[in-house]
């Protein structure tokens, strides 16, 4: 199995982002699949399917420790989230504007399932650290 990490950014980066709204990750679904039809991509599924996907990744990135609920006094609505220090670094990792965010999306997909589990997660992220402070590619 490997987890859709164009959509988990765009769910990460909704997350970061909705101080004072709701967090809707089914609609934040919606867009990433009207993007890929736009785009001519394919969907994988159907513009449903991908919904359900981001509600169900919702769950994952919880329990995985990359979003928590968003304190009221960081714009909070009781139904919104805000990235962890473990969401801001797979955010980085993953993220179109990170140089090697294809080879990190990869060495993530090696792990199936448990690419999100923080154990797994923590350790991949920590070695690419070493490598970019080593300088060494991250292969």
């Amino acid at each position: 199995m490997s987890y859709d990490w164009d959509l988990i950014e765009q769910l990460l980066l909704h997350a970061q982002q909705c101080a004072d709204e709701p967090y809707k990750a089914r609609e934040y679904g919606e867009e990433v699949a009207e993007e890929r039809l736009a785009q001519g991509e394919p969907l994988g599924g159907s513009i449903d399917h991908i919904k359900r996907v981001a509600g169900d990744l919702e769950g994952v990135l919880f329990d995985g420790g990359f979003i928590q609920d968003r304190p009221r006094d960081h714009g909070g609505t009781g139904n919104n989230f805000e990235l962890t220090e473990r969401g801001v670094r797979l955010l980085t990792l993953i993220g179109r504007s990170f140089p090697e965010h294809l080879v990190f999306r990869r060495l993530l997909d090696e792990q199936g399932e448990e690419a999100l589990s923080a154990e797994t997660f923590d350790a991949l992220a920590a070695s690419a650290a070493r490598d970019r402070i080593d300088d060494k590619p991250m292969i």
